[in-house]
């Protein structure tokens, strides 16, 4: 891993950014913020996803423990297709994630190790699935405490704090306020290809859950299986109507075909719309 640039360098961030996306099971940081994932590794900076349980329970046949492996397989190949420096998957079951004070130690400990300026994560009490409430919550209360030196003493303390961005899933999506609205049409390939590296998730699981299994493309036919998730998977890829009527309202340039919106934490780093928007394009 390249190490940390030094931070206090003049406007709101460093030269080079450090960026965690937290989520809670491998795949969710390439669906929710691949794309500007990959605008900014290619930009230069240091990105990093952590997913906070190794997603075990997301298979109708695989046992838990080959699931977890084959997860992680999948998550190391994304990756690599998105330019993502790191990809580190905590052992904890899918299904079972929980705020404890043990976990939150952790999570303290990997933003301060990252040396994060910018920390994206889920929302904490929104709708949606109860492990990525777990995950803004643990995130939520790590953030709180990465300057205190005397919790997780053994990992430095950061001197500031990161700012903070949440991203919706997708029941969540009418609870979240879209301040920053990234176009990701440059990026779009690469994070179709990771998300296709999860292929347990995309091509297996989703589909076993909404009665699609048998529309699946074939391996023999990637531009099929492309084009399924960009229909099935049209609300996480493609620029939605209210992203552009909230963009249109902030008097904003129009977005393109694809975009990544992220609402403003009320925790962390105080920053603005206008500044995040500036440094993420």
């Amino acid at each position: 891993m390249t190490p940390p640039e030094p931070h206090g360098a003049p406007g709101l961030f460093a030269d080079r950014l450090r960026v965690l996306v937290v989520a809670a099971h491998p795949d969710e940081p390439d669906e929710y913020a691949g794309g500007i994932a990959a605008r900014l590794a290619l930009a230069g900076h240091g990105v990093k996803f952590l997913s906070l349980t190794n997603g075990d329970a997301g298979h109708w046949s695989t046992p838990r423990k080959a699931l977890a492996r084959r997860r992680a397989v999948e998550a190391f190949a994304a990756a690599r297709e998105l330019g993502v420096q790191e990809y580190e998957i905590l052992d904890e079951h899918d299904g079972e994630l929980v705020p404890s004070v043990a976990l939150r130690r952790e999570v303290v400990a990997r933003i301060r190790r990252w040396q994060a300026d910018l920390v994206v994560t889920f929302h904490d009490e929104c709708p949606g699935h109860l492990d990525n409430r777990a995950a803004g919550r643990l995130v939520r209360e790590a953030v709180s405490v990465v300057g205190l030196a005397n919790v997780v003493p053994r990992v430095p303390a950061l001197e500031t704090p990161p700012v903070c961005l949440l991203m919706p899933d997708h029941d969540a999506l009418a609870h979240h306020r879209h301040d920053v609205v990234v176009d990701v049409s440059s990026t779009i390939e690469a994070k179709l290809r990771a998300c296709l590296a999860h292929a347990s998730q995309f091509l297996e699981f989703a589909p076993w859950q909404r009665g699609l299994l048998d529309q699946v493309p074939p391996a023999s036919d990637p531009v099929g299986q492309r084009e399924f998730v960009l229909e099935h998977w049209a609300p996480y890829l493609c620029t939605q109507p209210e992203v552009r009527a909230a963009v249109a309202a902030a008097g904003l340039d129009p977005v393109g075909e694809y975009a990544e919106s992220f609402q403003l934490a009320d925790y962390g780093r105080a920053t603005t719309a206008a500044e995040v928007r500036a440094l993420l394009g």
